[in-house]
C-alpha cells in the first residue's frame, strides 16, 4: 500500500501523512494471530448472509487508523464497503458515529476485533500526541516521538503521532545516530564518538545525549548537529540554550526525560528546538469504541 492521507484541522488543511509501506504486512500479521486456521464462530453464520455494522466512539479523541481498518476487512473479503462519517485526524466526540460497513456477515464478524484494535490503539496514540502538540502552539518548538513503541507496530504508531500533530524522531537504529552514555564510554570521549559518527554518517545528523553543561559544551565543540538535554532542570536548560546561542557553531537542542503535559510548555519556552516524549507511544491508552450489527436477509 502506498500514498498518503490528507489531514484537516481547526486551522485548515495540514500536510498529508504518508501511509506506512508495511501496513499490509502488519494487518496480515494481526489477522493471522487472531484467525489462525479459521474463525470457528463466524462459520456458524450462513455464507450468503449480508450484514451492516456501525462503529461509534464512547469518548472524545483524535481519529486515526482508517487505512488500517479498511485493509483489515479487505484482506478478509474485498466485497466489504465503507461509509466514513469522520476523516483521519478529525477531533471526534463521545457517541459520534465514525463509520458504517456493509458486506458478508462472516467477514464483518471475523474482521471486527482486528479492525477495532488498530483503530482504538492508533486513535489513542494520535490523541496523546495531539494533547502534547497543542501545548506547543505559539512556540517554535516541535514535538517528537521516540523508539519506545509497541513491538511490531512502530511504523503504525509513528504514523499516528504525525496524524496527531507531532513529528517523528528516527524510525530505528538504521536511520539516525544518537550517541548515548555507553557509546561515549566505548568510544573514549564525546569528541571521538562524534568524529567516528561524522566519518560514517554521510548526510545523517549526529545527535548526542548529554547529562550536564560540560558535556553540552563538549558536544558543541565536537561539531555534533543536535544535543539532547537529558532530564535537565529548567534553569540548567536555559543555561544550555544560552550557551548554544553564544557558540560560533550552533546546534539544535532537544529536551527529553520526564516530560508531562504539566511541564512541556515551560520547557518549550526555554528556547529548545524539540521535545521528545516517549509516553505518547509507550503509555498509550486505547480509545473506547463500539461496533453495533444489524443483519439483512
Amino acid at each position: 500500500m502506498a500514498g498518503s492521507v490528507p489531514l484537516t484541522g481547526p486551522g485548515g488543511p495540514r500536510p498529508s501523512v504518508p501511509i506506512p509501506v508495511d501496513l499490509p504486512r502488519q494487518v496480515a500479521a494481526a489477522l493471522a494471530e487472531d484467525i489462525g486456521t479459521g474463525d470457528l464462530t463466524a462459520a456458524l453464520i450462513p455464507p450468503e448472509r449480508i450484514g451492516r455494522a456501525t462503529v461509534i466512539t464512547r469518548e472524545a479523541a483524535i481519529l486515526c487508523g482508517i487505512p488500517y481498518v479498511e485493509e483489515s476487512f479487505r484482506q478478509i473479503d474485498a466485497r466489504v464497503r465503507f461509509q466514513w462519517r469522520a476523516a483521519e485526524g478529525d477531533a471526534i466526540v463521545a457517541d459520534q458515529v465514525l463509520f458504517t460497513v456493509d458486506g458478508p456477515a462472516r467477514a464483518l464478524l471475523t474482521g471486527e476485533r482486528c479492525a477495532l484494535n488498530f483503530l482504538q490503539l492508533l486513535s489513542g496514540t494520535a490523541t496523546a500526541a495531539h494533547a502534547y502538540a497543542a501545548l506547543l502552539a505559539g512556540t517554535h518548538c516541535r514535538l517528537l516521538d521516540t523508539r519506545k513503541t509497541i513491538p511490531g507496530l512502530r511504523t503504525a504508531q509513528k504514523y499516528a503521532v504525525r496524524v496527531g500533530g507531532g513529528e517523528n524522531h528516527r524510525m530505528g537504529l538504521y536511520d539516525g545516530i544518537l550517541i548515548k552514555e555507553n557509546h561515549i564510554a566505548a568510544a573514549g570521549s564525546i569528541a571521538l564518538a562524534v568524529a567516528a559518527a561524522k566519518r560514517g554518517a554521510g548526510a545523517i545528523p549526529v545527535e548526542v545525549e548529554v547529562e550536564n553543561l560540560e558535556q553540552l559544551e563538549e558536544t558543541i565543540d565536537a561539531g555534533a548537529d543536535i544535543a539532547m538535554l537529558d532530564n535537565f532542570s529548567l534553569p540548567t536548560m536555559r543555561e544550555g540554550v544560552a550557551m548554544n546561542a553564544g557558540a560560533q557553531r550552533r546546534l539544535k537542542i532537544e529536551a527529553s526525560g520526564g516530560i508531562s503535559t504539566d511541564t512541556i510548555r515551560e520547557i518549550a519556552l526555554t528556547g529548545v528546538d524539540f521535545i521528545s516524549v516517549g509516553s505518547i507511544t509507550k503509555h498509550v491508552r486505547a480509545v473506547d469504541l463500539s461496533m453495533r450489527f444489524e443483519w439483512k436477509g
